[in-house]
């Protein structure tokens, strides 16, 4: 296993890429709780795909949407979880969907009368490969800015990026440090 550093701006962030060697097979915010989850015994090593990666997140961090896709191998848990991520890469760039619109979404293809918005953001939240599959265009309910692994102010400089005005959104409330 691999993995390489991505300098960011000021108001982001770096981001770690993770590799087998072959595919990308993580994306995140350093210090994000999403740190946690790619734990391991990594060797530093610049890779073909840590370049074309670093490619993609160029073109991203300017503003435009890159017009291909590193290869990246993601281990589903359950086809759940590949499900919201298919859907999750359907989201265009610059539009943001709820848990609610991805739970109907599933609720449909599957001919079930309800999916848990819950369900689908658990699934959203073990999403490796962040930005690339845009787990940051999905938001709460009523446009509220819930949850994001990757750090809430990341996915703020995200949708900032993609042209969102942030007056839209319901950010969360500061919590009070005692």
């Amino acid at each position: 296993m691999y993995i390489a550093r991505y300098k960011t701006s000021d108001k982001m962030e770096d981001i770690l890429l993770t590799s087998d060697g072959k595919y990308l097979t993580g994306l995140y915010f350093e210090s994000s709780s999403d740190s946690i989850k790619h734990k391991g015994n990594y060797i530093e090593k610049e890779l073909p795909i840590f370049t074309e990666t670093k490619k993609w997140l160029d073109i991203y961090f300017t503003g435009k949407e890159p017009n291909f896709i590193p290869k990246y191998k993601i281990e589903y848990k359950s086809s759940f979880q590949k499900e919201v991520t298919d859907i999750m890469n359907k989201i265009p760039y610059g539009e943001v969907v709820t848990y609610g619109d991805i739970a109907k979404e599933i609720a449909a293809s599957n001919h079930i009368k309800r999916m848990s918005a819950q369900a689908v953001g658990g699934s959203v939240g073990a999403n490796p490969i962040c930005i690339i599959v845009p787990c940051h265009r999905v938001v709460g309910a009523s446009n509220n800015l819930t949850g994001y692994g990757g750090g809430i102010q990341n996915k703020i400089a995200l949708l900032e990026i993609e042209g969102h005005n942030l007056e839209e959104y319901k950010l969360p409330k500061e919590k009070k440090h005692e």
